[in-house]
């Protein structure tokens, strides 16, 4: 087994036989952590998030069955297990916490961080890339992960609506709207902070009021975008982000036009990068 925790970055990929090994072995720890967490709610007597975990453990699968494919298209013979750096499943806690404080919302939710933090982990590799095929090659890792975080947040959606089935006064979906007070709560969080992390602010700002002005050009159907109470969202950092992520990626799902279902894509991936941060600084 290759050690990749030397190195002043473990995370820098020098060819795409590597990048299909810590690929491969993402998806063999997703696995082994849902089978884990199955096999502990089983023996629990919690057969319904027994299920929902099972159901995350063959969605990981089918990840691990694309890389394998990719593998044998590319004929590589030598692909090792790799000892990651740092471990990027994360159950949460749901290993240990008591099971009747569990549900199939916060499951699917656990899984949608743990999508989420792959696509900014794929984002990173493609970034720092050494050449254009580990760049592709992430890229292209990034875009399935981006359409496994649309997968299961629509899951999320549907397990939140499963266990409560009121919802306080909607607030009327108008993404260029909250993406000024996405914008306005970042440069107040800015305000806040100094150095890098002002600057990085700062930047996430102007993504927003860029994107504001984007979609204000654009018409789209808001009566197919994701519901909201506004109490929940309104003037809070990561409830406007898991929002207007839901709003983008529900978006490009819907999207026949290749050009608009990439912009789509892109201000989903923008700002999935600012909920990363938004998370990391909170």
């Amino acid at each position: 087994m290759e050690d990749r925790k030397k190195g002043p970055d473990p995370w820098l990929i020098a060819n795409l036989e590597e990048l299909l090994a810590i690929a491969r072995s993402m998806e063999q720890e997703a696995i082994r952590g849902y089978m884990a967490l199955s096999d502990r709610m089983r023996r629990e007597n919690r057969a319904d998030l027994a299920e929902v975990f099972d159901a995350l453990r063959l969605e990981e699968q089918g990840h691990l069955k694309n890389v394998d494919d990719w593998v044998d298209s590319r004929k590589l013979q030598h692909i090792q297990d790799v000892e990651m750096a740092e471990p990027l499943f994360d159950d949460e806690g749901a290993a240990v916490v008591a099971p009747e404080l569990l549900d199939s919302y916060r499951a699917f939710s656990m899984a949608v961080r743990n999508e989420e933090r792959a696509f900014v982990f794929w984002t990173y590799v493609a970034a720092h890339a050494p050449n254009d095929e580990v760049r592709q090659a992430a890229e292209r890792m990034a875009r399935e992960e981006l359409g496994h975080v649309a997968t299961l947040r629509r899951e999320r959606r549907r397990a939140f609506h499963d266990l409560r089935r009121t919802a306080g006064t909607r607030l009327p979906v108008d993404i260029a709207a909250l993406e000024l007070q996405l914008a306005d709560q970042l440069s107040k969080r800015a305000s806040e902070l100094s150095g890098q992390q002002a600057v990085r602010f700062g930047q996430l700002a102007e993504e927003a009021r860029r994107r504001s002005a984007s979609v204000s050009e654009k018409q789209f159907d808001r009566h197919r975008l994701p519901d909201q109470t506004s109490e929940a969202i309104e003037g809070r950092l990561v409830p406007l982000c898991e929002f207007l992520l839901d709003c983008y990626l529900a978006i490009a799902e819907r999207q026949r036009d290749d050009s608009a279902q990439q912009q789509a894509q892109s201000a989903a991936g923008a700002v999935l990068a600012c909920l990363h941060a938004v998370r990391g600084d909170s």
